[in-house]
Order: structure tokens, then sequence, then C-alpha cells
């Protein structure tokens, strides 16, 4: 009787032994996994943030640039063409550096991304300097078609610049994995 005691006792440790080490085993690969986890959601969240900074440092570069263009009101209600030109010529002259800055902005997007809100950023540079390529041939030139391709790149502009934020906005959302 002694040896079945004995026996029972073994296999009793035995089984503590393989109970605990399974255990240990499930209780070091969940805190691996929550490890992971708050590993990636900080992660996730630091990319959100650099996106955002990016995608906001290119909103106000567009809304500047957008504060040149709307100086258009301005030769509009010019009285005579000189003051018109004056009017035009400022423009012309801040509308370089506020590219300059678009450009620089686009460039953090692009690193940041993704693809798609870059592609969008780009569009929303390359027809800002379609606005600035139609602005100068308005010094010194009255006609309706200038101004119309004018109008018509700066509508171009906006197009591209609101589809850039449809599409940052998009890059932003907080998705559920789970459904």
């Amino acid at each position: 009787m002694a040896d079945s005691g004995l026996w029972v006792g073994v296999l009793t440790a035995l089984t503590a032994l393989g109970a605990s080490s399974i255990t240990a085993r499930a209780a070091s690969r969940a805190a691996l996994l929550q490890a992971r986890t708050t590993a990636r959601a900080e992660a996730l969240r630091e990319q959100r943030d650099r996106r955002r900074s990016a995608y906001r440092e290119l909103m106000g570069c567009a809304h500047s640039f957008s504060a040149v263009t709307w100086r258009i009101d301005e030769v509009d209600a010019a009285d005579d063409r000189e003051s018109k030109d004056r009017v035009l010529r400022q423009m012309h002259e801040r509308i370089g550096p506020a590219i300059g800055d678009m450009n620089r902005a686009m460039h953090e997007v692009r690193l940041d991304g993704p693809a798609e809100v870059s592609a969008a950023a780009d569009r929303v540079r390359d027809k800002a300097r379609r606005v600035q390529a139609t602005l100068k041939p308005l010094i010194g030139d009255a006609s309706p078609e200038r101004r119309d391709a004018y109008d018509a790149a700066f509508r171009d502009f906006r197009d591209a610049y609101i589809a850039f934020i449809g599409l940052a906005r998009g890059a932003l959302e907080v998705k559920d994995e789970d459904g």
C-alpha cells in the first residue's frame, strides 16, 4: 500500500507540474499578445497623429494659397486697368511662395501616405501651379478668355482640394477590425 500511495503522490505532483507549466505558457502567450497589441495600437496612434499633422499642414498651405487667389475680387472691383494690374502683380508675387509652401507640405503627405492621399495632395499642388500659370497672363489683358481660364483653373484646384480632404479624412478614420 505504501507503494500505491507513493504512486498517487508522484502522479499528483506530475499533474501539478504539468498544469503549472501549461498555465505558465498560457500566461506568457497572453502577456506577449497583450504587449504586441499595445505596441500595434501605439504605432497606429503615432501614424494617425503624423498623418493628421501632415494633412493639416497641407490644408493650411492650401488656405494660404486660396487667400492669395481670392484677391481676384479686388481686381474685379478696381476701376481702372492700372489698379487691376497692380493687384494682379501683387497676387503673382505672393502666389509663388504659397505654392512653395504647399510643395513642402505635399512632400510631408507623400512620406506619411497612404498612396491615394499622397496622389491627391500631388493633384492639389499641380492644380495650384495651373492657377499660377493662368494668373500672370491676366496682367495687362482684360480678355474674358484669360479670365475664364483662370476661373476654370481655380475651380479645378478647389475640386482637387475637396477630394484631398475627403481622402485624408478617410485615412484618419479608426476602423473596427471586427466589422
